[in-house]
């Protein structure tokens, strides 16, 4: 009888302290309506998007912009319009906008003569960041063999609808929802002449001082069959610069210091994307591209990057060159172009859904940490140290770490009513260490990396 009573006691001692354990320990670990997100992306929206954007005939940048049917201009609108119904049909949820800078023609350039680059944006406002963005986007234009030729068919099925239909029907999706930062689904124009339609809307960010959390740059999201005879339907790349372009030399010099050369924020935010997809997608197979862009090549992401933006590509695995920037045609029994026939419309669909949970991941955190600091330099113990918040809807910080030579953090540790914490044990020269901020329901912040050393008096 002792014992039953002891036990009894023991196990009532023990539920009331993992009771009181568990209102004080991590968030839930995952959020029900990520999973909504990924099942509500549609295939067959996608697929009709694809090929109405296809049916122009071209969209290079320089094609007609009056014809109602044909052309740049007739594609434009009809995003435009398509963007303005998904508002209408939340209440007018989206600000939708044309956004436009007057390129000049420079002589020996892609540029044939001078001519407005427009680009289409619609945002979402935030309830909470309003001035805070995450961004998808996609590219208007397509081109043919020879990029200067804007009379010739080149529908640009895969290279680049997809990554445009992709926006649009992340739109649809994510519209039914509120966030706490805004979320800006943009259609890019003048990739083709050199990333033009970026490098404006860039500008009009930082000029209008947008903070933006992070760019999804889409470009070819729908073709599974490689040159290299490979089909896949689940792998895609994030491509990420490991550090931003412009920054300062004070901060090159931090970086010697106390390591990060892979740790920039467009790598955060690559790494916030991994995450996502293992957590809500674990069918696919994200691969951390540890580059730019590809070899010799450029996307709409770098613009963002040059000014010091975080941004991304995130595209197919397995490009087929015979489909990308050729005049369509047949030789020696071999089909060039970029046409309706190259798209994997399902494959577009899981790479939209990639992007649309991640782009309500980041919409729903918080903001990440300000003022992160690190110490412990021949300790057996690593502090992180960072700038206390006010934000009532954060709950705490998830310091993470990894070996220096993983591509992902692996191991995380929630704590909560500080802005310092000490791990014991763990020997600072053979770890990275970052720290992301977490709110009372679950969401995460990008991890920041901490350049500084701990300040003491």
């Amino acid at each position: 009888m002792k014992i039953i009573i002891r036990v009894g006691v023991l196990l009532s001692g023990l539920f009331f302290g993992l009771n009181a354990w568990s209102q004080q320990s991590a968030p839930p670990q995952t959020d029900s309506r990520i999973y909504d997100i990924v099942a509500a992306t549609s295939a067959e929206r996608i697929e009709a998007d694809i090929r109405t954007l296809a049916n122009f005939g071209t969209r290079n940048t320089f094609s007609d912009t009056v014809s109602t049917t044909r052309g740049i201009g007739a594609a434009r609108r009809w995003i435009k319009a398509e963007f303005e119904k998904i508002s209408k049909d939340c209440g007018g949820c989206l600000e939708v906008f044309y956004q436009r800078d007057f390129v000049e023609k420079v002589q020996g350039s892609r540029v044939p003569f001078s001519t407005y680059v427009v680009n289409v944006v619609a945002v979402l406002r935030g309830t909470e960041y309003p001035n805070s963005y995450a961004m998808m986007s996609g590219d208007i234009d397509s081109r043919a063999s020879n990029t200067m030729n804007f009379e010739i068919d080149a529908p640009g099925a895969n290279d680049n609808a997809s990554g445009m239909a992709g926006t649009i029907e992340a739109a649809r999706v994510l519209s039914k929802y509120k966030f706490k930062h805004s979320i800006a689904f943009v259609g890019l124009s003048g990739e083709e002449q050199g990333l033009y339609g970026g490098a404006g809307l860039a500008k009009y960010a930082q000029e209008h001082n947008w903070e933006i959390v992070g760019v999804l740059n889409n470009d070819m999201i729908g073709n599974i069959e490689g040159v290299d005879g490979v089909i896949d339907n689940r792998t895609f790349r994030i491509f990420s610069e490991p550090t931003p372009a412009n920054e300062s030399e004070q901060l090159r010099r931090a970086r010697r210091t106390v390591g990060g050369e892979v740790d920039g924020n467009s790598r955060q935010l690559a790494r916030f994307i991994h995450k996502q997809v293992q957590t809500y997608m674990p069918e696919m197979n994200p691969m951390m591209i540890y580059r730019l862009d590809r070899f010799g090549r450029g996307g709409h992401h770098r613009p963002f990057n040059d000014l010091g933006f975080a941004g991304v590509r995130i595209m197919e695995a397995h490009e087929n060159y015979n489909r990308q920037h050729q005049d369509i045609r047949e030789e020696n029994g071999i089909k060039y172009g970029d046409v309706i026939e190259g798209v994997n419309f399902e494959y577009a669909k899981k790479l939209t859904a990639v992007n649309a949970i991640s782009l309500a991941g980041l919409a729903w955190g918080p903001k990440t940490p300000e003022d992160v600091r690190i110490g412990g330099a021949v300790q057996p113990s690593v502090t992180l140290q960072w700038k206390e918040s006010n934000d009532p809807n954060i709950l705490g910080y998830k310091i993470y770490w990894r070996l220096t030579t993983s591509p992902t953090w692996d191991h995380s540790r929630f704590v909560s009513g500080v802005n310092e914490f000490t791990l014991e044990g763990i020997v600072i020269d053979n770890f990275y260490f970052g720290v992301a901020a977490v709110s009372k329901d679950g969401s995460e912040s990008p991890v920041v990396f901490p350049y500084q050393q701990i300040r003491r008096r």
